[in-house]
């Protein structure tokens, strides 16, 4: 079940911003889309509980707002989406929560997140990817991968589960389950933190076990010590520890997609 933990460090929302653009419709859903038409291996990112404007997700430069100061995170560089782009991917943020994504302090968001969860079944977004994915290959895309972020990566091993991607790579999944990772079919990378309470390490551990028995599918498991859940895509600018986490994430990210979705570009990005 979730809890107002999975929601630590809310982002700051924009719908504008980026090197992409936002689409009405790719595949039946609204989303932001970045990259050369020209690719032929995309990526399919899928959001935590903050939905696809979420600043780290999406795009460059962009604002945090706090009560006492704005400040401008220049140094941050691209953005998770923007970055994956210019690795040489074609990249769609699909927006599975329909415009309702999970704003801490809103008067109709009174009710604990867990009853804002009951009504965003991650086995629907499941099933609306299913369309993105068809869109993506009606474009000449020949391999796709799927990277998810907490509730997110719920979706994506769904996706993993039913040979709808080539790759797959879970972000402190939510959700997930052994049983999930036991029908895994495509290569899959899962990095977890340390300090999780909905993929604590001694679940991710059980994870490396089932797929290590299985001799089919590649696999890569990390535990990033010292960091907690939404690390890789909800961290504090001045906090070095967590940048530096979130970066390596960024990395071992691209890297397992490089691998997996054939491309010989072997790019290392920064955040």
């Amino acid at each position: 079940m979730a809890s107002s933990k999975c929601c630590d460090n809310p982002p700051q929302l924009n719908p504008a911003g980026g090197e992409g653009k936002v689409i009405d419709s790719f595949g039946g859903l609204k989303a932001y889309v970045v990259g050369s038409e020209d690719c032929k291996a995309a990526v399919v990112l899928v959001s935590d509980v903050y939905g696809f404007e979420a600043p780290n997700l999406r795009f460059d430069d962009y604002y945090l707002f706090s009560p006492f100061r704005i400040i401008h995170c220049w140094f941050l560089e691209r953005k998770i989406a923007d970055k994956v782009s210019s690795s040489g991917y074609f990249v769609v943020v699909p927006d599975f929560l329909h415009g309702d994504p999970y704003v801490p302090g809103k008067t109709d968001r009174s009710l604990p997140v867990s009853v804002w969860v009951a009504s965003h079944d991650p086995i629907k977004g499941f099933e609306e990817a299913k369309p993105v994915i068809a869109a993506l290959k009606d474009k000449g895309i020949c391999t796709v991968g799927a990277a998810g972020y907490c509730l997110g990566a719920k979706i994506v091993v769904e996706l993993a589960k039913s040979r709808e991607i080539q790759a797959a790579v879970l972000l402190h999944p939510t959700f997930v389950t052994v049983d999930d990772i036991k029908e895994v079919k495509c290569p899959i990378s899962i990095l977890g933190a340390e300090i999780d309470k909905y993929s604590p390490p001694e679940l991710m551990k059980q994870f490396e076990i089932v797929l290590s028995a299985n001799y089919g599918v590649s696999h890569f498991v990390k535990i990033f010590p010292g960091v907690r859940h939404g690390w890789s895509v909800r961290y504090r600018e001045h906090d070095a520890t967590a940048l530096e986490s979130a970066e390596e994430a960024m990395t071992d990210m691209m890297d397992w997609f490089h691998k997996n979705l054939k491309l010989t570009l072997k790019l290392k990005p920064s955040m």
